[in-house]
């Protein structure tokens, strides 16, 4: 898929300012909160935990905060309490979405997920009106520099890829959703780096759009991003 698709989102998160590292540590902290919340403060033995403790090392988020992220997750330390959300949209030009979202207030997200969309000319919809549109997947995206296509291929299959698809950019790994956390562990140990992992909504369908309707959506991928309470955002425009 040309246009907003995941690599893109991978280089530009890489090259965030020092203006948004805060709010990239926010949604970092969020995250390792409910990781170590749903597996345990270990990340020998959480592997969403493993991966975003690697996102954060990255990022050069400050140890203090990745400890008190993860501590409030194991109820060491006193926290907000959190909840995960998926949103499902449409967007301009019938672009469908769907936005992950981890808030401590649900009115206040819904509010502001729903005006965006208003503004955009799309809509809220409710839940499966437009999953159906994207595969609920693992999703690894590795450089082509890190390793083989051979190489990769006998390592996640082996470990319970159902694919490898190699594109320009690098190569992209998918798993069942169920078998991410024994894939990761096997790239891992083979030493293969990886550039995103992430349990993903990967679009089957796409929506071929104009340059005007492209702008109006990147314009609202920028209002979602800058939200706090908005951990992922995909989308299934196609833009020439």
């Amino acid at each position: 898929m040309a246009g907003h698709n995941k690599w893109s989102k991978v280089k530009r998160q890489k090259a965030v300012t020092d203006a948004r590292k805060g709010k990239v540590f926010s949604r970092l902290s969020r995250d390792i909160t409910q990781a170590a919340k749903s597996g345990g403060g270990d990340p020998d033995g959480n592997a969403r935990l493993r991966t975003l403790l690697l996102k954060a090392r990255e990022a050069n988020m400050p140890v203090d905060n990745v400890d008190r992220a993860v501590k409030k997750g194991t109820g060491e330390l006193p926290g907000v309490s959190y909840e995960d959300i998926n949103y499902e949209a449409y967007g301009p030009g019938g672009v469908a979405f769907i936005v992950k979202v981890t808030t401590d207030n649900k009115n206040r997200a819904a509010a502001d997920i729903r005006s965006y969309f208003t503004r955009a000319g799309g809509s809220l919809g409710s839940t499966g009106s437009v999953a159906f549109q994207f595969l609920h997947a693992g999703q690894f995206l590795i450089a082509k520099d890190a390793t083989t296509e051979d190489r990769l291929m006998e390592v996640g299959l082996d470990a319970g890829a159902d694919d490898v698809i190699t594109t320009d950019d690098g190569y992209e790994l998918r798993c069942d959703v169920h078998a991410f956390d024994k894939v990761l562990h096997a790239l891992e140990q083979a030493g293969i780096k990886t550039e995103s992992a992430e349990v993903a909504y990967i679009p089957t369908v796409t929506v071929p759009v104009d340059a005007a309707t492209a702008e109006a959506l990147e314009k609202l991928h920028d209002l979602l991003d800058e939200h706090d309470d908005v951990q992922a955002v995909f989308s299934n425009e196609d833009v020439p």
